[in-house]
């Protein structure tokens, strides 16, 4: 169990980002400082703690870098920090000015466990504005060595240095410095392409106003365009205010997003903490075939010395990820951002729907209408592509279709929506043609038996779909479908002749849970009614369900999530399956972290109180277990076969021409056989 709550052992690296009080020419204070941030960084289980450039000596202290005094003091200062790293865990990388030869050189120190790993150089010196670094500085380039002697060590030196943890799969630490983020072409790009999933930036940079934005826009910019993690240290309190004032800029990017910001401006050390997914940089730099051809492209100039490093604390003790997971990886929390994609993935919607209808030739549309949520949904786009193109709603068709199971609740839903739109709302009974089905097929609930199994539901589910398919010929019009994503990923839908079938699908890439926040975002648009509006939050209030087998005794539905589980974890185990290709074992410690405790973190906008759930781990493996077994055991023939339709988030879609390609007939068992052994490590039942 410590085992498994150990953040290291999911693919997850914590990293720490330091800024010290400064103290100006003044090494052995300086010193104190970093140590004392080395000791907190190990104890809170960081396997690096990055520091800021020349933080051993000051920045700002000018041509003191060329005093032989201080740059004795700045070597005895390494070596004490040398000396403190032995009992600790984290590699440890400082800045320093270094005279190699007949210059000085910024460098970046890495220590590790009392040996110095490596020396890298800055390679870009700004000689602008309030910087004139080349007056006391050498460029990396101007070195004739590529080891030196640095406290007692003999050590590498150069820029081609990176890092690797032989205990943690697949993370490499490379490091620039500073300007060398300003640059063109950062040496961080050719550190990542050589293998590099971290980089650290030990940084100065005065502030000054949209500054803290600017470092921002690079920081995120590299870590997305180099596909790995980005740790920024920026130089704080203490440094000299002559002409230049400094605000110690902590941060840690990851694959374009910010993952942690510290406060700026602290007047005392400060300490930034974040876990990096290495794992996830693993997996999207093998799915970015760019990434790939450019290293080819550049493989002259990535060439790289190797030294190896053990980066992790002890993997048997409980270290649980300190980092925001979303609980909805299809639906942002940021209230703004999800308005955004709302907006964003409705649009989509629509411009798909209309193309394919414009190309077609095609006048009417026809659509079943459930009065439940993905038919809504669809209704919605249906009526917005039609008002776009300038066409009467009436040519819009639409059918609801009672049967064995309908309640009078969505059926009156249904027909209110329809006629708040103002389209064609029509009403089919598939009742006494499904009698006379189930009669044919001598099924037992022809001879009064209250037996309900699949073949009652899809009779019922396969004539819906097949007047609408005939009444599509009748009216000469185009059948649009309504089945979403999480359904398709689960199989939850009745194959050919069913609802997994259509002309155009304008839900088959958008995931159950984003689907009810779009219709909550159309409601509130002013794009429709507020009649309109009305019914749409009426349909979000029911319960999810097919509505095929009738009610039990005590009068409760079907429901969906009862039968397949909650489509909360469902779409959580589609995005980290499809997206990031995750092992069952990390994805249910990523579900955990973020579905484990209800009044943790943020939740989307309008989520209503009822839906504000946690899962426990056992629940969790559970639901895990059916939807591995669904997803790559018994569902992939629906997915090989679908009609087309939209791509709509970055999260993926399951169209055989598209994002997902898997045979039909391809074995579960390396899934399988990891959530048995993630039982037998949980102590679960098998």
């Amino acid at each position: 169990m410590a085992e498994f709550n150990n953040l290291y052992a999911h693919g997850f690296v914590r990293v720490a980002a330091a800024s010290p009080r400064v103290h100006l020419a003044d090494p052995a204070s300086n010193a104190r400082e970093t140590i004392e941030l080395m000791r907190k960084a190990d104890k809170a289980g960081a396997s690096v703690c990055v520091f800021p450039e020349l933080g051993l000596s000051g920045y700002t202290i000018d041509d003191l870098h060329l005093q032989s005094t201080l740059l004795s003091a700045v070597l005895e200062a390494i070596a004490k920090i040398k000396d403190a790293s032995r009992s600790l865990t984290p590699v440890v990388v400082v800045g320093a000015p270094i005279q190699v030869g007949p210059s000085v050189h910024g460098c970046a120190v890495v220590i590790h466990r009392g040996a110095i790993l490596g020396v890298v150089p800055k390679t870009y010196l700004p000689n602008y504005r309030e910087f004139y670094e080349k007056r006391q500085f050498a460029m990396s380039t101007d070195a004739v060595v590529d080891q030196i002697t640095l406290a007692g060590d003999t050590t590498p030196f150069g820029v081609d240095l990176s890092f690797e943890a032989d205990d943690v799969p697949g993370f490499t630490l490379a490091v620039e410095i500073c300007e060398d983020m300003w640059a063109a072409i950062p040496p961080s790009t050719y550190a990542a392409l050589a293998g590099a999933n971290i980089i650290a930036n030990l940084s100065a940079s005065n502030i000054t106003i949209g500054k803290a934005a600017e470092r921002d826009m690079l920081c995120l910019s590299q870590s997305a365009r180099a596909s790995c993690g980005y740790i920024y240290s920026a130089a704080g309190y203490g440094e000299s205010t002559t002409d230049t004032a400094w605000d110690g800029q902590l941060a840690v990017y990851e694959l374009g997003s910010k993952i942690a910001e510290s406060d700026r401006f602290a007047d005392q050390s400060a300490l930034l903490l974040a876990d990096i997914d290495v794992g996830r940089i693993g997996q999207d730099r093998i799915r970015n075939g760019t990434f790939r051809d450019t290293a080819r492209n550049h493989k002259d100039s990535l060439k790289r010395r190797r030294i190896g490093f053990s980066a992790a604390p002890e993997r048997g003790s409980k270290l649980p990820l300190a980092r925001h997971v979303d609980r909805f990886p299809f639906v942002p929390d940021d209230e703004a951002l999800l308005d955004q994609d709302c907006f964003e993935a409705y649009n989509i919607q629509v411009q798909g729907l209309r193309r394919r209808l414009e190309s077609s030739g095609v006048k009417k549309a026809l659509i079943g209408v459930s009065g439940g949520l993905d038919s809504t949904q669809a209704l919605l786009v249906t009526v917005r592509a039609f008002d776009l193109m300038g066409r009467k709603r009436t040519d819009i068709i639409g059918v609801t279709m009672p049967g064995f199971a309908t309640t009078e609740g969505t059926k009156s839903k249904a027909h209110a929506l329809m006629k708040e739109l103002g389209i064609d709302a029509r009403e089919i009974d598939i009742k006494p043609m499904a009698n006379q089905m189930l009669a044919d097929l001598d099924h037992p609930y022809a001879k009064g038996k209250k037996v309900y199994d699949i073949t009652f539901e899809n009779v019922q589910a396969g004539l819906r779909t097949d007047y609408l398919f005939r009444l599509a010929n009748k009216e000469g019009g185009l059948v649009v479908g309504t089945g979403d994503l999480s359904e398709l990923a689960l199989g939850w839908c009745t194959y050919g002749v069913g609802d997994h079938m259509s002309h155009y699908n304008v839900n088959g890439a958008v995931a159950k849970t984003l689907i009810q926040h779009l219709i909550r975002w159309s409601a509130a648009s002013g794009l429709y009614s507020e009649s309109a509006a009305h019914v749409m939050r009426a349909i979000l209030d029911q319960e999810i369900s097919p509505e095929l087998v009738p009610a039990g005794a005590d009068g409760k539905i079907q429901s969906t999530e009862d039968t397949i589980g909650p489509y909360n974890l469902h779409d959580f185990f589609l995005n980290q399956t499809i997206r990031w290709g995750s092992s069952p074992s990390r994805i249910a410690f990523l579900a955990h972290a973020a579905w484990g405790d209800a009044k943790a973190g943020e939740w989307p906008a309008h989520t209503a109180d009822k839906d504000r759930v946690a899962y426990d781990l056992p629940t969790i493996v559970k639901w895990l277990d059916v939807f591995a077994k669904r997803f790559f055991l018994t569902s992939q023939f629906k997915r090989s076969a679908v009609p087309n339709g939209p791509k709509v988030t970055s999260g993926g879609s399951l169209s055989p021409r598209g994002d997902w390609r898997m045979p039909s007939d391809s074995s579960a068992a390396p899934w399988l056989e990891d959530i048995a052994k993630l039982k037998a490590q949980l102590g679960l039942k098998a």
